[in-house]
């Protein structure tokens, strides 16, 4: 099967490419007051927050057309002699391919015209509901601008958040990272606590909230991109970030940045610490302790206008103390993870004529994920060290057909792991035990997806992959995927609705030999992991009010092999499993306010969602318990809300909030839950000129400290942070 990978993977290199960089066109038509085409009327396509510009001229029907588009925000404009110019706002998104109408005036009707659109946040072209974050959104946001903080996800995504240390997303914890478009593969669950990116180096992050098209993946429950910085918003400059605050924390970073007509580059370095790490078992904040450091950079090269490299690479080491109780504490417990990751991706964009695009994007991911147990600890010290190397290519081929929007690609890689396990019986029950795996595997997926535009209003989608996976077991799935979106021409609410199936492979894991022998004796059974197959059924609304944007969506997701993790004994050490089924369902709002508003915007997101397990273990670490119907999984909460807004003051003065609202996730296996948590995030700050400015942010200021989470994970169970405070001064210079 290697060499099967290493084939397709050949051949693919040649004949396809990948929709790297979450490259979309954008067409439009321009047409005077009695609606005949427009022919030689200059388009230009201009990046709001970035020196970035495409420029095209209508042609004899009037239409013009703009090819490898990033995501983000435009403005496109519209100049003809003896015509009152026109503009409009834009947002581009990956998978959807927007249509632009102008109408041009003539002259003396109006100095400017700027033509209304749909809301900027509606996509008729995509079932896919989505969230766009950009950096202004990263640095107005109270606490989203640290190194390892994931409010640029929980504040403006509904159903995402952090408990137990992880990330959650609709009722999951298998989310799928991209940077610049490129999947970065991490088939382990649970093992890493650490940040994929530093949000400082982002430029937007679109998230995809399911119905995913056939080559967007196969993990149901969230897929976030990453649009890193490019240069193209600097001119060679240089930007500081330092910070300082209770529990000796600190978050630092210096970038720089600069561009050419055909040369672009972004750069950054990163440092940080803080004695506030983990969740904590207790009140107290005992043995938490967190440091971590990294880089980041991305460069663009344009060869000739059809033909564009891109490359990104980042690197991040992290050290978290595992918190401990008052008698760990006494008792000298010294458990620590150490994490390190590593990513790189080198991408050839080709351009064929109008509507057509070809994009190479091979990539490696190192990631190592180490918790080792203190040498004193007592019973027993554990301690797993797990190493994973991906090696894989993404390509895809898309090309404009009439009405139709064409793709077809390849995604595969394959995986080398490197696993030690150790326990130290410090009490004397056992020997000690020592083993080494060195598993390896394949994944390949193949897909075809299609979008036609039938009518003004009406888009239809369809799309299959097909996904084969050798590991410990082999096994393959087909996974079809259909859609479709009506815009209400009168009003312009766009209706959306999706039915598909997904397939994500298990984890490279086993155990043998003493490993086995040890949770034998923990009255335990290791049964080989399967892949989760998901069915997904969603409905949604998005309706423009003014400028502002509102979407509601229902979901439900039938999971059957559903990964999960449990640990090993009284330690810190998680095996994977996977639960005979789940069903996942409910539905999410979403509220925006108008993008191009200079003095500020507001959001809202609220998911009322319910996650249950059912059955018994089907895959890992088994006791063989008998299955039943319908339980709550542990992170299962019922109800979440993130409200905020941010803005810009007088004499440079600028304030930012976000309240956070969870109803309580389980508590001890159900089905009762927890007392539900809020949270109050502030910030304010001054500018002084471009160059400078100081800001002060509380993270939950109300100081209000409670258990949200008695599932057993790092530490044991989590009380949620103490009130934290800290200064940043931002410091942009020229070089």
């Amino acid at each position: 099967m290697a060499r099967l990978f290493f084939v397709v993977g050949a051949i693919c290199w040649v004949t396809t490419a990948a929709s790297a960089a979450a490259l979309s066109s954008v067409k439009g038509v321009v047409h005077d007051s009695q609606h005949r085409p427009v022919p030689g009327a200059a388009v230009t396509l201009q990046a709001r927050q970035a020196d970035w510009t495409q420029i095209a001229t209508t042609d004899a029907e009037g239409t013009f057309q703009f090819g490898a588009v990033p995501a983000g925000d435009y403005t496109v404009t519209v100049v003809l002699q003896g015509f009152a110019t026109a503009a409009q706002p834009l947002t581009v998104v990956s998978g959807a391919t927007p249509v632009l109408h102008f109408q041009l005036d003539p002259a003396g009707v109006s100095e400017a015209v700027t033509v209304a659109g749909i809301a900027e946040g509606i996509h008729r072209e995509s079932v896919t509901p989505k969230t766009l974050v950009d950096r202004q959104d990263v640095r107005n946001t109270p606490g989203a601008d640290r190194t390892n903080g994931l409010e640029s996800i929980t504040a403006f995504v509904p159903g995402a958040y952090v408990t137990h240390d992880q990330l959650h997303m609709r009722g999951g914890h298998q989310v799928s990272w991209l940077i610049d478009g490129v999947p970065v593969p991490n088939t382990n669950i649970a093992s890493n606590v650490g940040p994929q990116v530093d949000p400082k180096d982002m430029d937007f992050l679109e998230v995809d909230r399911g119905s995913y098209d056939a080559g967007a993946g196969d993990r149901t429950y969230g897929v976030f991109n990453v649009l890193p910085r490019t240069g193209f918003e600097r001119n060679n400059d240089a930007e500081l970030f330092l910070s300082a605050g209770n529990f000796r924390q600190t978050n630092d970073q210096v970038s720089v940045g600069g561009h050419t007509q055909r040369f672009a580059y972004y750069v950054s370095g990163n440092a940080n610490r803080s004695n506030l790490g983990l969740g904590t078992p207790v009140p107290q904040v005992l043995h938490d302790r967190q440091q971590g450091g990294g880089g980041f950079a991305s460069f663009i090269i344009n060869v000739n206008p059809d033909n564009q490299l891109r490359a990104v690479a980042s690197l991040r080491r992290d050290t978290y103390q595992i918190p401990n109780v008052p008698d760990d504490q006494a008792a000298g417990v010294d458990d620590v993870e150490r994490e390190s990751d590593a990513f790189v991706n080198v991408s050839w964009v080709r351009a064929f004529g109008s509507g057509r695009l070809l994009t190479v994007s091979p990539f490696y991911h190192g990631n190592t994920a180490s918790l080792e147990g203190g040498p004193l600890d007592v019973p027993l010290s554990t301690t797993d060290r797990r190493t994973s190397q991906y090696w894989g290519v993404h390509s895809t081929f898309t090309a404009q057909v009439g009405k139709h929007d064409l793709q077809v690609g390849f995604y595969g890689f394959h995986q080398q792991d490197d696993q030690r396990f150790r326990v130290i019986f410090n009490d004397g029950s056992n020997a000690d035990l020592s083993v080494r795996e060195q598993p390896s595997g394949n994944n390949e997926a193949v897909f075809v997806q299609d979008k036609l535009t039938a009518t003004s209003w009406l888009t239809l989608s369809a799309g299959v992959r097909y996904t084969h996976f050798a590991g410990g077991v082999t096994e393959s799935a087909t996974s079809p995927r259909v859609g479709a979106t009506i815009q209400i021409p009168s009003v312009k609410w766009l209706v959306r609705g999706f039915y598909g199936r997904f397939y994500q492979g298990p984890p490279l894991i086993t155990a043998s030999g003493p490993v086995l022998a040890f949770v034998t004796d923990q009255n335990l059974a290791f049964v080989p992991l399967h892949g989760e197959r998901d069915e997904e059924y969603q409905v949604g609304l998005a309706v423009p009010i003014r400028g502002w944007t509102a979407d509601v969506d229902r979901f439900k997701t039938r999971a059957t092999n559903y990964f999960d993790h449990n640990p090993v004994g009284n330690s810190n050490i998680f095996f994977p499993l996977t639960i005979e089924g789940a069903l996942i369902r409910g539905w999410e709002l979403t509220v925006r306010s108008p993008r191009t508003w200079q003095r500020g915007h507001v959001h809202l997101a609220y998911a009322r969602q319910q996650a249950e397990g059912r059955g018994s273990i089907s895959g890992g670490l088994t006791n063989f318990s008998p299955g039943g119907g319908y339980f709550p999984l542990d992170h299962d909460q019922r109800h979440t809300l993130s409200a905020g807004l941010d803005a810009t003051l007088q004499r440079g003065f600028f304030a930012g909030a976000n309240l956070y609202y969870g109803s309580g996730f389980t508590d001890s296996g159900g089905p009762g839950h927890l007392p539900g948590h809020t949270t109050v995030n502030l910030s304010v700050g001054k500018s002084f000129g471009r160059k400078v400015s100081l800001s002060v942010t509380a993270l939950n200021a109300t100081n209000r400290h409670l258990l949200i989470d008695n599932s057993l994970t790092f530490g044991g169970i989590h009380f949620n942070s103490p009130r934290e405070i800290y200064a940043q001064l931002r410091y942009q210079f020229h070089y």
